[in-house]
């Protein structure tokens, strides 16, 4: 009788993991929304320079939206955190850290904020505060894109959340490569903020998508499975 009774425990450990993976799942998927709205309803109606402008320039100190962009960026953080949380075991563990790596990166650059206008070299004379922001910023971006090649490659993910990590690194590399041209060549201007927007914009969809997938996950043993 004690046999069954050990082979019911690693079962029942399973069981609880997997209900925890889709409950994180199902936060990150809250989190990536309420993030992405409080971001959005913030850059919509500060009074920034539209599209010429930076998306973090909704949060410089003095603006009447500032707050809602740093909750806005912070619950997008959690998300990141959360994502990692849930996703399978067996999932390669660069996913994970470089998801956390990018949470943090994005927590700085909520936490430190830019001057007015967000300036960066080569074409603008940036302060600290600015070259801190702009470089978190840019770290978090690339830790979730270099996240995304790597779910992409990791069988254990799960066939899912591989296919939206797939297309998303795809549509994310060209575009960090074209943004980031941009800012060395033309600097500041409508150009790179339609681009920097689209980025962003796929991060979010790319969060919300896979916070689903998770949440959703039918599958308990996504690496046995693909064993």
């Amino acid at each position: 009788m004690a046999e069954p009774a050990r082979s019911a425990a690693p079962s029942a450990r399973r069981a609880r993991g997997d209900v925890a993976r889709r409950a994180a799942g199902s936060a990150a998927a809250g989190c990536t929304l309420a993030g992405a709205v409080a971001v959005t309803l913030a850059v919509v109606a500060g009074p920034g320079p539209g599209l010429t402008g930076y998306v973090s320039e909704a949060g410089i100190a003095g603006s009447a939206h500032a707050a809602t962009y740093r909750i806005g960026i912070l619950a997008l953080a959690g998300a990141l955190l959360l994502i990692g949380a849930a996703l399978p075991p067996g999932v390669w563990a660069a996913a994970p850290g470089l998801l956390a790596t990018s949470a943090v990166f994005t927590a700085v650059s909520g936490a430190v904020t830019c001057s007015d206008g967000c300036p960066l070299p080569p074409f603008e004379r940036a302060t600290t505060a600015d070259l801190v922001h702009g470089g978190a910023s840019i770290a978090a971006t690339a830790a979730v894109v270099f996240a995304m090649i790597t779910l992409a490659l990791s069988g254990p993910a799960g066939r899912a959340v591989r296919r939206l990590a797939g297309i998303a690194a795809v549509l994310a590399l060209p575009l960090c490569g074209t943004v980031g041209l941009a800012m060395l060549v033309l600097g500041r201007g409508s150009v790179v903020g339609v681009l920097e927007r689209l980025i962003l914009a796929l991060a979010a969809l790319w969060g919300l998508g896979t916070a689903t997938a998770l949440a959703l996950c039918k599958e308990p043993h996504a690496d046995e499975s693909f064993q």
